[in-house]
């Protein structure tokens, strides 16, 4: 069999299927030695399922993976890893009461005495630290692996993926978890990576930063592929119109809607000294933005109102009345909800159903004599599914298996069904593709259509200017400025959050 020598790997045909869903359709994707090829698509599009073929955690129903010009077969990660093809997940692939050294050496430990089992931990420490400084990264290779921050140890998942003499390696978003200063680091890394002849897939939702590190990207829509192409002959427009299948000229549909009267009030908050003084009001039918740096106390501020951080003093108001919340029992039964920035673990119970899911905040509307009505549960699960568009074979599929889009979705419906008036949204379009954004904007400007008020709490300026009616930037746990959203920009927004 002949093959163009400059494909380290190749995907033929692949064909896969789940119950209900045909996830990848004659899809082909080819990777070249030493190059950096994106591959893009919304949540759902294929993306994760292509790269568990190609490291062995799936096997395809048809299709062919080649590795250097070699038809191959992975039963397992283990065989993958073995062939040179190593994955770096968003949830990472460390063993957190390890330490560094330790972590690197896993399944690779240099034994002494194989009769005794005992490992040589000055040679492992040695040649992690020989390891981490020629990548320049600073960590202590005794240092237990869960006291790292997140962006160290997708740095160290990294620094295992070289270690291992990786040909390929597969990043899952990996700059979802670092700061700027962290992803500069990240983008000299995967060049010097690059140089050395080592081939890269690139999974991410941030567009933008496709163009700073790709050679070529290629395009998945609903399990098929759309295309591939050079980077320089595409631009985002283009790239967008193939993932969500059309163009989007304004991904901000911002609704004209009439702003109500003082809905939710907060006067002078005050936390720990997280939180300073913090005063505001949202008004039937608008939507108030809060913006700063990470640390600004943006996400303090949510959990504070919502009532699961109590506050040290302050007062919170609706419609004109003092309210005590002092936790999340008193917000739902003030209407108030809160969309959590870490949806899996604050806003879902992965391991239950869609169905059970958007019910789980209004239960007693559905209880009578101590008994849930089943039917009722089912009408009103199978009417917000319709409603939101939320894309799963069945309303008793695990909330778990979702897509990051859909799964917002849920938690979105879970509270209008709760029937809440004053929605707190933080971070609600992280780690979601660009056409699941658009939905979720789509389903923010219905609810204050409705005369909701909504809290849009986000670090991207681009998206609270684009969306919101007035913007409260934070810095240190203080307010240092309001703004009418028509009288601003990104620099005046910049400016304020850094003081």
């Amino acid at each position: 069999m002949t093959n163009d020598k400059n494909f380290i790997l190749e995907v033929k045909n692949v064909r896969k299927e789940f119950p209900g869903v045909l996830a990848l359709d004659d899809v082909n994707f080819d990777l070249k030695a030493g190059e950096i090829h994106a591959l893009l698509g919304e949540n759902g599009a294929g993306k994760s399922t292509l790269i568990k073929i190609i490291s062995g955690v799936y096997k395809a129903e048809a299709g062919e993976i080649i590795i250097d010009g070699q038809k191959k077969i992975f039963n397992n990660p283990h065989e993958a890893l073995n062939n040179g093809i190593s994955t770096i997940y968003q949830e990472f692939n460390l063993v957190p009461h390890m330490n560094v050294s330790e972590n690197v050496y896993l399944g690779k430990e240099d034994v002494i005495s194989e009769r005794f089992g005992i490992l040589d931990r000055r040679k492992m420490k040695n040649e992690t630290k020989e390891l981490l400084n020629s990548i320049n990264l600073s960590l202590n290779p005794n240092e237990i692996v869960k006291g790292l921050g997140i962006a160290k140890q997708q740095l160290l998942s990294i620094a295992k993926a070289i270690f291992r003499k990786a040909k390929v390696i597969i990043m899952d978003e990996p700059s979802a978890v670092l700061t700027a200063k962290e992803f500069e680091y990240l983008l000299k890394l995967i060049r010097g990576l690059k140089s050395e002849g080592i081939a890269i897939i690139y999974i991410s939702h941030r567009i933008e930063e496709i163009f700073q590190i790709a050679d070529r990207v290629t395009v998945l829509r609903n399990g098929k592929l759309i295309g591939t192409n050079k980077i320089n002959d595409i631009d985002i427009d283009q790239l967008i119109k193939m993932m969500v299948g059309r163009r989007l000229e304004e991904k901000y549909h911002k609704a004209t809607v009439k702003i109500g009267s003082d809905l939710f009030e907060v006067e002078n908050i005050n936390r720990k000294n997280i939180l300073k003084n913090i005063s505001f009001t949202l008004r039937e039918g608008e939507i108030l933005g809060i913006t700063g740096l990470v640390g600004a106390g943006k996400t303090e501020l949510a959990r504070a109102i919502f009532g699961a951080d109590k506050i040290d003093s302050g007062i919170i108001k609706i419609k004109n009345e003092v309210v005590e919340i002092d936790n999340p029992s008193n917000a739902i039964n003030n209407k108030i909800s809160f969309i959590p920035e870490d949806r899996k673990n604050g806003g879902l119970v992965l391991e239950m159903s869609v169905k059970h899911n958007i019910t789980l905040a209004n239960l007693n509307q559905l209880v009578k004599m101590s008994v849930i009505n089943l039917k009722k549960e089912k009408e009103i699960a199978r009417e917000f599914k319709g409603k939101l568009s939320i894309k799963t074979p069945n309303l008793e599929r695990k909330t778990l298996y979702l897509s990051g889009g859909n799964q917002q979705k849920v938690v979105i419906a879970k509270w209008i069904f709760a029937d809440a008036r004053i929605f707190i949204f933080d971070e609600a379009t992280r780690g979601i593709d660009i056409g699941a954004k658009v939905e979720v904007y789509d389903l923010i400007m219905d609810l204050v259509k409705q005369g909701a008020g909504v809290i849009f709490i986000s670090s991207e300026f681009e998206e609270i200017l684009g969306i919101c009616d007035r913007i409260l930037v934070m810095s240190k746990g203080r307010v240092t400025k309001e703004f009418n959203v028509k009288e601003t920009d990104k620099e005046k927004i910049l400016k304020a959050a850094i003081i």
